[in-house]
């Protein structure tokens, strides 16, 4: 069976159709292919790639508290750490419209 890529070789699963951004991604531990972050099964050979709730508790980005959203009063956007609207780019002003 020819892989469609060469095992090792860097290349992106998905981009986020607004930005263009890479999505997260992690290494399948039974045969080594990149799945989406978020995967409950490798969708090559089927492991579970269940995330143990440590983890998730590590993640900053399941932390809702310490998000900001967007001051944009009609995007439903978080800010990122540079102050930015990670969908509609504009600068976080402080107060929302």
């Amino acid at each position: 069976m020819r892989l469609p890529f060469n095992p090792g070789e860097e290349f992106v699963i998905m981009k986020c159709p607004h930005c263009g951004q890479a999505l997260g991604d992690k290494i399948c531990p039974s045969c080594g292919i990149r799945v989406l972050k978020e995967s409950s099964f490798c969708h090559r050979c089927g492991v579970s790639l269940e995330v143990s709730p440590e983890a998730l508790a590590n993640d900053e980005d399941t932390d809702f508290s310490k998000r900001i959203l967007c001051s944009d009063g009609s995007c439903i956007g978080v800010v990122d750490e540079r102050g930015i609207c990670k969908v509609c780019g504009k600068p976080y002003t402080g107060a929302g419209e």
